[in-house]
């Protein structure tokens, strides 16, 4: 039984599939290879894009998608996550996407082997679609046929790392492949490992390739780092001005906080692909799903 827990699900022949077929599916749309297929739907925290890429995904495969409100659901009668989970697998959907709190959740409903489970991300820890649409979006852009021929490249992760599940993802699957990551942020927002780290993305902008810009999550710490936000993107929003004529990829998982985590004028440019990231997502979740599925 094949899960996506977190990218390390997935070999290399596995993740050099998803990217071949998402190439396939956006030059053109296939028939409806899992129209006799069900997924089940299970969002404990909000979620615009992932969730609607996810059915959208899905519906252009021929999947039928039910889903299932946790706010009205038997969680909220006393019944254990656990519970009500074993009761929708007893209904033998033929897999459940889930997006929890707590990182560990989408690994303990795998362990049950009852139906296959696709995290739709889990606490700060894994977001592993972000992640392979993210590399998905770097190889269109650099125009190479496999995830390895992107070893050596430079990608900066910039904002707060240490509470972003799309950070935690993208720097396991990116070192894997090679890249060389570093992290752009204040103390507090950094993550404790052995990459490269900057406070200020002056220091390391020259020699770098890839942006990836994260969502400010100043909520999320306990202690005030910065008065507000306006001072928070005073030293990490991504503008015109730090970028420069350097010929950089600028992404982001969304929701974008408009000048505070990219400018306006950023978002406009060309090099910043956004919005194309939001496209492929489409394209990389029906590959996976495909690989999932018909397995």
């Amino acid at each position: 039984m094949q899960h996506l827990v977190d990218t390390n699900d997935f070999n290399d022949t596995q993740l050099t599939q998803i990217m071949h077929d998402a190439k396939a599916f956006k030059r053109k749309m296939p028939s409806k290879l899992l129209e006799d297929k069900l997924l089940i739907t299970l969002f404990f925290e909000s979620s615009t894009r992932t969730r609607s890429s996810f059915e959208v995904a899905a519906k252009r495969l021929g999947v039928s998608v039910v889903h299932l409100d946790p706010s009205k659901s038997s969680t909220n009668k006393g019944e254990s996550l656990e519970d009500t989970f074993e009761n929708l697998a007893a209904m033998e959907p033929d897999g459940v996407i889930i997006r929890h709190e707590f990182n560990n959740t989408p690994k303990k409903l795998a362990n049950k082997s009852l139906t296959p489970i696709i995290n739709a991300g889990a606490g700060n820890n894994a977001h592993p679609t972000q992640a392979l649409l993210d590399c998905f979006t770097i190889m269109e852009h650099f125009n190479v046929t496999s995830p390895h021929e992107l070893k050596g490249k430079t990608l900066a992760i910039v904002g707060d790392i240490v509470s972003s599940r799309v950070a935690s993802s993208g720097i396991r699957l990116f070192t894997r492949l090679g890249l060389n990551v570093v992290l752009v942020a204040p103390k507090p927002f950094m993550p404790d490992n052995d990459l490269p780290q900057y406070e200020h993305l002056s220091e390391t902008i020259d020699n770098v390739d890839i942006i990836m810009s994260l969502r400010a999550q100043l909520e999320r710490h306990k202690a005030p780092i910065f008065e507000d936000y306006d001072e928070y993107a005073n030293e990490y929003c991504i503008t015109k001005e730090r970028m420069g004529q350097r010929d950089i990829l600028l992404l982001h998982p969304g929701p974008v906080m408009r000048n505070i985590d990219i400018s306006d004028e950023m978002l406009k440019d060309k090099r910043s692909k956004v919005l194309e990231q939001v496209k492929n997502g489409v394209y990389v979740r029906m590959a996976i799903l495909k690989l999932i599925l018909e397995d």
